[in-house]
């Protein structure tokens, strides 16, 4: 099968290498150089006319769309209306991510559980409302944000510089929501818009400090699987995956691709914290070594709706992701820096997120530059591993948290 998958992170490289350990044809664009050692790297324009007249330079059977800035520009739908088939949502399904303050009214029409809310279109009315919550509060970007929109305000003042800096000077949009108590997992979902297969649930951490301090990051580390009861795993499949899928189909928007709930299991049960219309990254990184069964099939399947979820198959083991991160992020992050990749055993994945070549020499290009990933049969032992490849992986300066997996200690 030829398959491209588009996008250039640590994400798309975990893509690329579950699909490619199936003796696909895999081309990936714009792509980094870790991802060249499992799959062809293509040079392209990154507009959607550019990829689709790729895609069918490419002959590709089926084309996987990682990051949400694509989907947010239409990228699926040039490719159906030129009849490639694609896995990812369109532009309409995918405002469940690019429109927090629309996906927020479409848990409202839906019925699906999620924090007690107000968006706003105006600065003025976004700062009035600030006199009326308690704290702590959340103020969102309602815009794509690469998971750094989020402001966990303890006080009045930090909500309002938060409004300050979504609206700046001029537009924006904002949500503000009351704030959540409990274990916060992702859910991720298979799906072809009706029939769906649920990944294991896992734990990102999500800022940059340890014990969940300091500003939020794309994610510093996960855990899979998260134990989650049973019960409440009933829960998201009926109170919130399948009327989410449900609901865009009635609304003529049906989902394809990877619908991601990011959850807080409250004391009342499950609530949607955000969703995301693809891979989550790094959560990506850690569920697809875990899977058994044939990605870029399951993708061409779910992209002709026909999916089906007893063939999705992942080992019942565990990994873990630590991510190395450049100095200066989430801020201003160096680039440059020399990095060395070392030699990997069974078990080990290191996935390049911000990588560049230059005159040769392997060097960071991005804020989060390494995933470091391990599997095994148990958790911990996953954990140890993957920090003993960090530690072999590390480079001048490199950022990681030392605590992933701490919030196993609070079951």
């Amino acid at each position: 099968m030829n398959v491209l998958i588009i996008g250039s992170g640590a994400r798309e490289h975990a893509i690329a290498e579950a699909c490619a350990r199936w003796g696909h044809a895999v081309a990936v664009t714009p792509g980094n150089p870790g991802i060249a050692a499992v799959a062809r790297v293509l040079a392209s324009e990154q507009d959607a006319a550019s990829l689709t007249r790729l895609a069918q330079q490419e002959a590709a059977d089926i084309v996987i769309v990682g990051p949400e800035a694509y989907l947010a520009e239409g990228l699926v739908d040039a490719l159906q209306a030129a009849g490639i088939a694609a896995f990812g949502p369109t532009r309409g399904a995918a405002q469940l991510e690019t429109n927090k303050a629309w996906s927020k009214a479409f848990m409202e029409r839906c019925g699906i559980p999620t924090a007690q809310h107000r968006s706003f279109d105006s600065k003025a009315g976004a700062l009035a409302h600030l006199d009326q919550v308690s704290y702590p509060t959340v103020v969102k970007d309602a815009g794509l944000k690469a998971g750094k929109g989020v402001t966990l305000a303890a006080t009045p003042e930090e909500a309002r510089q938060a409004v300050q800096a979504i609206f700046g000077q001029g537009d924006g949009a904002c949500v503000i929501e009351d704030f959540m108590t409990g274990q916060e997992v992702s859910v991720l979902a298979l799906t072809d818009g009706e029939r769906y297969a649920l990944t294991p649930p896992s734990q990102d951490h999500k800022t940059i400090g340890e014990g969940d301090t300091g500003p939020m990051t794309g994610g510093m580390g996960v855990i899979c699987p998260f134990p989650v009861e049973e019960k409440t795993m009933a829960q998201v499949r009926r109170d919130i995956i399948e009327p989410a899928l449900a609901g865009l189909r009635s609304g003529g928007t049906p989902f394809v691709g990877v619908l991601y709930a990011g959850l807080m299991l409250t004391p009342d049960g499950p609530k949607v914290v955000e969703f995301n219309a693809r891979f989550g990254d790094p959560e990506a990184e850690a569920v697809l070594p875990l899977l058994e069964s044939d990605l870029a099939q399951h993708a061409l399947d779910a992209a002709r709706g026909q999916l089906d979820p007893s063939t999705v198959r992942f080992s019942p083991g565990a990994s873990a992701v630590v991510m190395l991160a450049a100095p200066g992020y989430p801020g201003t992050p160096q680039k440059g820096i020399p990095l060395t990749a070392p030699e990997l055993e069974a078990g080990e994945h290191l996935f390049h997120a911000g990588t560049a070549e230059q005159g040769g020499q392997l060097v960071s290009s991005g804020g989060r530059v390494l995933a470091a990933v391990a599997t095994a049969e148990h958790l911990p032992e996953a954990l140890e591993r993957a920090y003993a490849l960090a530690e072999r992986a590390r480079f001048p300066g490199a950022q990681l948290r030392r605590d992933i997996g701490f919030r196993l200690k609070q079951l």
